[in-house]
């Protein structure tokens, strides 16, 4: 398994208007973090400082700020549903440059909940058409993989991935945790946050360099947490 980035990884609590799932709202990779409009610059502050990014884009989709659940991707591009206005992609597209970006043509509209990627491989939700995960590679610059976890179709709600290390949720099995691993390149732990939740994603939001977890996580949470997406879980 390829060497984990080294330096920095810090883990911190956040909640978004009072509310710790705030994995709905935040979607992030190394090198943007896409926020939904309103946060206060504390939230903001902590979002930059944790997860070390520069380019940090207010957005909404349909005018929905659930960017979490509604966009999916990782530093070589993003996917967006077809919700998405006109004059939003074009701001999305000023703001993110060199990054592809991709409006999927499909009924599916929580790309979030669907899609968990890092720079080696995605994962996606099994029901996808050959014609959405093609677009999908060619996006994200990755071989995308079917595949339910856990029992659990919608895969993107229970995996979080980066260049470091991944966490998965309780119900997968030890030969998921094992093909997570071997897909991602990645040490991968199981884990759940903000007091118990197995839709991971909802509470959490990370990149090579920091997690962002909801203020309900718990002690050992956050440890487990700072050993599989630090890249201490091999």
């Amino acid at each position: 398994m390829p060497e984990t980035p080294k330096g920095k990884f810090e883990v911190a609590k956040l909640s978004i208007a009072g509310n710790p799932n705030i994995g709905v709202y935040i979607h992030a990779s190394d090198t943007y973090a896409l926020i939904p409009p309103g946060l206060a610059e504390k939230e903001v502050s902590i979002i930059r400082d944790v997860l070390d990014v520069d380019n940090i884009v207010e957005l909404t989709v349909f005018n929905m700020k659930l960017l979490g659940v509604l966009v999916a991707g990782n530093s070589n591009g993003v996917l967006l549903p077809r919700t998405i206005t006109d004059e939003e992609l074009r701001k999305l597209k000023e703001a993110l440059g060199d990054v592809n970006i991709a409006v999927l043509d499909t009924v599916e509209n929580a790309l979030g909940n669907l899609v968990v990627a890092n720079s080696k491989a995605a994962l996606v939700y099994p029901y996808f058409e050959p014609r959405v995960v093609k677009v999908i590679e060619d996006t994200l610059g990755v071989e995308a993989h079917r595949m339910s976890v856990g029992g659990i179709s919608v895969v993107g709600s229970v995996v979080v991935v980066t260049e470091r290390g991944g966490l998965v949720c309780p119900e997968a099995s030890e030969d998921e945790v094992k093909t997570l691993s071997s897909i991602f390149k990645v040490p991968m732990l199981q884990g759940t946050v903000n007091f118990g939740v197995s839709f991971i994603r909802a509470g959490l939001v990370a990149n090579s360099r920091g997690a962002l977890v909801g203020e309900d996580t718990t002690g050992p949470e956050l440890a487990r947490i700072q050993l599989a997406l630090g890249g201490g879980g091999d």
